[in-house]
């Protein structure tokens, strides 16, 4: 990974913008210590110290801001936990959902306590694939604009696979055939989730900042596929 496949999407004296790839980390671990990870190519590209204030799972693409000062973070980061951002995401599942829901269902965290999660979502495409995989004659889809109203880890898959409507590439919570199926037939083999949207204060003026961000193009050629313009 090099800065040249980062694209940036918004930037200021403040705060970057940049769509994150799938598959990219976001930080260094223990476990991936010599892999690329996000924080260190925009470092590397910008010529600048960064500030991460919200993360992004490690499968999933698209939108993420970054802090470009110690003062600017510390605004974003309170926004952040406050739950005062606005995020949208776009995601693939298995079936066919409503066309509005209200996922509010409790979440556990690493320490087993409980705490409120709720996600929002509304259907925007359906498609029915004249494929068997069992128990069902044929394999549906939705593609669904996700909001979710609180940062719960892994919040998105969580509440999707509580409802039956597992995403898609959800190695750990969803469907081996549905994944199976998506790699035999399309050569996807990710985890098809897309923070699409963000919208927030500005940490210096506090003017409302709209960013956006497109599916990257492996999921706009697979919707094109799908029928989903």
């Amino acid at each position: 990974m090099t800065g040249a496949e980062i694209e940036i999407l918004y930037r200021d004296d403040d705060l970057v913008a940049v769509h994150k790839p799938a598959g990219l980390l976001v930080h260094r671990n223990a476990h991936a210590s010599r892999e690329p990870f996000l924080l260190q190519t925009l470092r590397d590209l910008l010529g600048t110290r960064l500030y991460p204030v919200h993360r992004l799972d490690r499968p999933t693409s698209g939108l993420m801001i970054m802090a470009l000062s110690p003062g600017a973070a510390a605004t974003l980061a309170r926004q952040f936990a406050a739950q005062e951002v606005r995020k949208a995401y776009v995601a693939v599942v298995r079936g066919f959902t409503d066309e509005k829901g209200v996922i509010d269902s409790p979440l556990k965290s690493e320490s087993g306590a409980e705490a409120p999660a709720r996600t929002e979502f509304t259907r925007l495409g359906l498609v029915e694939i004249p494929h068997p995989l069992w128990p069902h004659p044929t394999a549906r889809y939705s593609l669904v604009r996700v909001e979710p109203r609180t940062g719960r880890t892994h919040q998105i898959r969580r509440h999707f696979a509580h409802i039956r409507h597992p995403l898609i590439g959800d190695v750990l919570r969803g469907d081996g055939r549905q994944n199976r199926f998506f790699r035999e037939h399309f050569g996807i083999r990710r985890l098809l989730l897309a923070s699409v949207e963000l919208r927030f204060r500005h940490p210096a003026n506090g003017k409302e900042m709209l960013l956006q961000c497109p599916p990257d193009e492996e999921m706009r050629t697979l919707f094109a596929k799908l029928g989903w313009a």
